[in-house]
């Protein structure tokens, strides 16, 4: 559905027409752009929004299926750029992510939201605060979005490494970790930088374009040369997030290691005490194993004295063997 339709002369918002043709002409007209905002449109919704604006088929497409991969595509008409916002969840500790893609034309911006993880209702209001970013056109609307999405994924960043922060505080803790839940813990926490990475870093070259570094760094069509600094600083930030992403992932490799060669060595630890008592208890066994053969020539089987020997024998060697055990640290 349609969530804001409204016309921009001059950084100053005019609500639009609810023809989206005449909107558009009385953009062009004012030398102004028309900026819509749309919500999990059904295809019959969208297709009336394509006919006007002339967006590409395949763009549309992907604007309908969503579950894009961040990407940059330049058509005749129209700039397609897909962002995957990251909203994290204190609650839960979980990371999900949404969808935004715009549509940028020489008069108009058209914005496609799926899921929640989307700031273009800030953006919408942060900008018809700043009239003379406003007044550059459609490349504003373009900035502002990239730029909150890539800030909020520091934002997200923080809040991961601080849960990771506890992670090693509790499988580095006195016990080692030892609850049955912490592998798991770990897994899901790795499966979170998995998804957090999906959306950064295919967002990096795309962004390079529109900063104009790197190989394909070259004039972008529908998006002003003098926004190219703004572009810079944005992917400077997205360059901070990838590295803290890549170390989150490493840090996070590392501790499930570190967790699976602590249950490892407190297994060893387990083994070597069950085979220490399990020594101790053999003597005993074979003592009395012997002198249980009812044989009838036995030395000392009719001493007097037989039993209580054998008996203090027997603790005599259980005493020596846990003292052996013991210096050696298997019990």
């Amino acid at each position: 559905m349609i969530v804001d339709c409204a016309i921009y002369r001059d950084g100053h918002r005019t609500e639009g027409p609810e023809d989206l043709s005449d909107a558009l002409a009385e953009a062009r007209a004012a030398r102004g752009f028309v900026w819509i905002g749309l919500h999990e449109p059904s295809e019959n919704e969208f297709d009336h929004v394509t006919a006007e604006f002339g967006l590409h088929p395949l763009a549309v497409e992907d604007a309908l299926k969503a579950h894009q991969r961040p990407k940059l595509e330049v058509y005749d008409d129209s700039l397609f750029l897909v962002l995957k916002p990251v909203v994290y969840e204190p609650k839960s500790d979980a990371v999900s992510t949404g969808e935004v893609m715009l549509f940028l034309g020489d008069s108009f911006v058209v914005t496609v939201r799926h899921g929640e993880g989307s700031p273009l209702s800030a953006v919408r209001r942060r900008l018809e605060q700043e009239s003379e970013m406003l007044g550059e056109g459609p490349t504003s609307v373009l900035y502002a979005v990239a730029d909150a999405v890539v800030d909020h994924y520091l934002d997200v960043a923080t809040e991961l490494q601080t849960d990771l922060e506890e992670l090693e505080a509790e499988v580095f803790s006195p016990d080692g970790g030892g609850s049955r839940h912490t592998a798991s813990r770990i897994y899901t926490f790795k499966r979170q930088i998995l998804e957090f990475r999906r959306a950064t870093g295919p967002l990096t070259l795309p962004v390079s374009r529109l900063a104009g570094v790197g190989a394909f760094g070259g004039a972008v069509p529908f998006v002003n040369d003098e926004a190219r600094p703004f572009f810079r600083d944005v992917s400077d930030h997205l360059t901070r997030v990838n590295e803290s992403v890549e170390g989150l992932d490493r840090l996070v490799s590392d501790i499930l290691s570190a967790h699976l060669a602590q249950m490892s060595v407190r297994q060893n630890d387990d083994m070597r005490k069950i085979s220490a008592w399990a020594a101790m208890a053999a003597i005993p066994t074979m003592i009395a194993g012997i002198y249980g053969m009812n044989f009838d020539h036995m030395p000392e089987l009719r001493w007097v004295w037989s039993y209580p020997a054998l008996i203090g024998l027997m603790a005599a060697l259980e005493v020596g063997v846990y003292r052996l055990f013991k210096r050696r640290g298997w019990l």
